[in-house]
């Protein structure tokens, strides 16, 4: 009887297993003992052998299908950390892309304040200076701060070390000449916007 049962086994299994992918054969060990189980219940009931139970304690295959099923399922998990590698590195990469755009705007925003907070502070204070020493006008008032800013750069240039010469023209007239240039891009940067002439046409 022992020779019968393990040639029906081995007969159930050679006729079972060829059926299905390996992965599928260790998942489906349960599946096997059952159908090793009803084909015995068969072929022994004349014998006198009730079969209670059949199992499928473990799954041996040749070692070279071992060591090939391992690789495959090795580089199953390398792809699957490759794609979450490249994910991770495109989820920084936006992150960076976003942070830098949110840096560079909200610089912008903080130039602008400071633009619209000098451009205030100059308003006051021609308006000042005009309301206290009468008889001077915008215009006038403008030259002296020019004047004002153009000392204090070249201060600011003597104090710091390792600066470039700086070779500047020191005259009166040289002063008059800035103050003239920089009302005329002011002139200039208004006509645009309002269509005016250019500043040449005016002053000609």
């Amino acid at each position: 009887p022992d020779q019968q049962m393990r040639a029906y086994v081995f007969d159930v299994v050679r006729s079972t297993v060829p059926k299905q992918i390996l992965d599928d054969v260790f998942e489906n060990k349960d599946a096997i003992a059952l159908a090793v189980k009803e084909s015995l219940s068969v072929s022994m009931d004349s014998f006198g052998y009730e079969i209670i139970q059949a199992l499928v304690t473990d799954i041996e295959p040749d070692a070279k299908v071992k060591a090939a099923m391992n690789e495959i399922n090795a580089q199953q998990r390398l792809r699957v950390a490759s794609q979450e590698k490249a994910e991770a590195e495109k989820i920084l990469v936006v992150k960076a892309a976003e942070a830098d755009a949110e840096s560079k705007y909200l610089a912008g925003v903080g130039i602008s304040r400071q633009r619209q907070a000098i451009v205030g502070g100059l308003r006051d204070s021609v308006a000042a200076f005009s309301n206290e020493v009468q008889g001077t006008s915008a215009s006038q008032v403008m030259d002296m701060m020019v004047l004002t800013q153009y000392f204090d750069m070249l201060r600011e240039v003597g104090m710091k070390g390792g600066q470039s010469t700086l070779v500047l023209p020191q005259n009166p007239g040289a002063m008059s000449d800035v103050a003239n240039q920089l009302r005329a891009g002011f002139i200039q940067r208004a006509n645009v916007h309002t269509g005016a002439p250019p500043v040449q046409e005016i002053m000609s």
